[in-house]
């Protein structure tokens, strides 16, 4: 583990230090910073304080007292609760503002690890305790380069797969009169095996109106099969099957036959000019190097989808951060579920994916974008879709 590179983070951060706490593992983010997620998570309480200068420490139970032992510092060993508290009393007692895994008034539960009564515990010593959720972010969602190559390489199998599923659509419907929503996902990651791609759940295909519902299950509606006149939502994400890959993650609609219905074009122009103002306004501030919140570009898409009079059927946030998971660490575009008050970061992979659900049918268009180490914005998933693409029925 680089010390050095974090301590400056928490200096650069105005903090006196960055407090890892983790008990029986439930705080994953500070076992993945730590470099500890393929070891054990053991049964006692454990801290690793991260000053701005100075050497670190661990404080261990006696019984787990090598638990920490592949970090560097000093090492403070203890049996009793009292000495536990002793122990973080003397370790916090030049610190005034120190970052946890914690979120005011619980805000971000992506972030929010530490229990109430151990932050408590620490309060107790005087100290100040802000959220490590920048911190965490720059350590566990920026992308080297071999992780962007591998991006890209699961983002040509989503294009590719897309397009795969639309033919067989509009084959099997154009020979059979109809195709079921299951064979269409099968087909989808068939695709994805024999490109040695994996996933951790299914591709969404939804026909309307299933496509309302924004995590529907591919197959399990009333109906399920996808016949002319249908409009279809395809929803997947994948990645290689080598350690460290990241997602592609696309969302495209298609429409069954020549005449798009004027309801559905209307929709979905909406969302289209929403995704572009997120887009639009992420290039901007970067282009100037102006910080953007996470918030900030889900207001931006929202008061699109709201001003046109959608808002109440805009069910979700903008978007996520996209990783080594499809649901990453890093910060999502979030105004509505939480206020996410994370930066955006360079080196970092989030999707743009605004939606409007209504009774009878849903519409959502999804991108990812990445910005690269010189501000650089990249959008992949294709070239964003502008219009429900029209599939031909014979």
């Amino acid at each position: 583990m680089d010390i050095a590179e974090k301590q400056q983070a928490v200096r650069d951060a105005d903090l006196d230090g960055w407090l890892l706490y983790d008990f029986r593992g439930i705080n994953p983010l500070a076992r993945s910073v730590l470099g500890l997620k393929e070891k054990p998570s053991g049964s006692r309480r454990w801290f690793y304080f991260i000053p701005g200068s100075g050497e670190a420490t661990k404080i261990v139970h006696a019984i787990e007292a090598d638990a920490l032992d592949s970090l560097p510092g000093k090492k403070v060993v203890y049996r009793s609760w009292r000495e536990l508290h002793e122990s973080l009393a003397s370790l916090l007692a030049d610190s005034r503002t120190i970052a946890m895994e914690y979120s005011p008034n619980a805000n971000n539960p992506y972030v929010s690890r530490v229990d109430g009564g151990t932050i408590d515990l620490v309060r107790n010593q005087r100290v100040e305790i802000v959220s490590s959720g920048n911190l965490i972010q720059y350590f566990e969602t920026r992308l080297t380069e071999e992780q962007w190559e591998t991006h890209l390489r699961a983002d040509h199998v989503t294009q590719d797969s897309c397009k795969l599923a639309w033919e067989f659509i509009e084959e099997q419907v154009s020979s059979r009169g109809e195709v079921s929503e299951q064979a269409v996902c099968d087909r989808i990651t068939d695709y994805f095996e024999s490109q040695e791609m994996m996933t951790y759940s299914p591709p969404i295909v939804a026909r309307a109106p299933n496509n309302r519902l924004p995590h529907y299950e591919t197959g399990t509606a009333k109906d399920t099969a996808i016949r002319a006149g249908d409009l279809v939502m395809i929803d997947q994400w994948c990645k290689m099957k080598t350690p460290g890959a990241i997602y592609s993650d696309v969302t495209r609609m298609a429409y069954l036959g020549e005449s798009i219905p004027e309801e559905y074009e209307k929709v979905f122009a909406v969302v289209v000019q929403a995704r572009d103002a997120g887009i639009n306004l992420v290039k901007e501030r970067f282009s100037k190097n102006i910080p953007l919140h996470g918030w900030e570009v889900d207001r931006v898409v929202r008061d699109v989808i709201e001003s046109a009079g959608y808002g109440d059927a805009f069910l979700h946030r903008t978007g996520h951060s996209l990783g080594e998971e499809v649901h990453g660490n890093g910060a999502h575009l979030d105004d509505l579920e939480m206020h996410e008050d994370r930066l955006i970061l360079p080196c970092t992979l989030f999707t743009i994916e605004p939606g409007i659900y209504l009774q009878d049918f849903g519409v959502r268009s999804e991108v990812d974008l990445f910005i690269d180490a010189a501000n650089e914005v990249h959008v992949t998933g294709g070239i964003p879709q502008r219009e429900i693409l029209k599939l031909s029925v014979s």
